[in-house]
């Protein structure tokens, strides 16, 4: 986590948001490698992750800030954040607690196309009711 203001800023100037002022966020799984899911950040959503160290989003359906887990409990936590050389995506090193897929899977990526045919590659391994109620 990051107290100081000014490296914020730094890691902030560094980024090069779109025009809605977004910039899209790769989550993976920091132990073992797995991509578990993108989503967009804003500057706030970017500062508060390094602040706090929970990852939080901005959530262009609810035009809010969105901190993973707020509903589903399935939070996820920063071990670090890492920009890439155009500075325009992000890629966020987590421990993730449980699922990160809102469809009750553990990665969102769990389609895949295999000769020819597009194929669930990973079962949910919890009911999105159970998450979201």
């Amino acid at each position: 986590m990051i107290k100081d203001a000014t490296t914020i800023a730094a890691v902030l100037d560094t980024l090069c948001f779109d025009a809605n002022g977004l910039v899209p966020a790769i989550a993976q799984q920091h132990d073992t490698g797995e991509v578990l899911m993108m989503a967009w950040m804003n500057r706030d959503a970017v500062a508060e992750t390094l602040t706090i160290g929970r990852v939080c989003y901005w959530s262009r359906s609810r035009n809010r800030l969105w901190r993973k887990g707020e509903t589903s409990h399935q939070v996820q936590h920063l071990k670090e954040l890492r920009i890439d050389c155009d500075g325009d995506t992000i890629l966020l090193l987590v421990e993730q607690e449980g699922v990160a897929c809102h469809t009750g899977r553990r990665a969102c990526f769990y389609r895949a196309v295999r000769d020819g045919t597009l194929v669930e590659i990973a079962a949910p391994l919890i009911d999105p009711e159970k998450l979201y109620g």
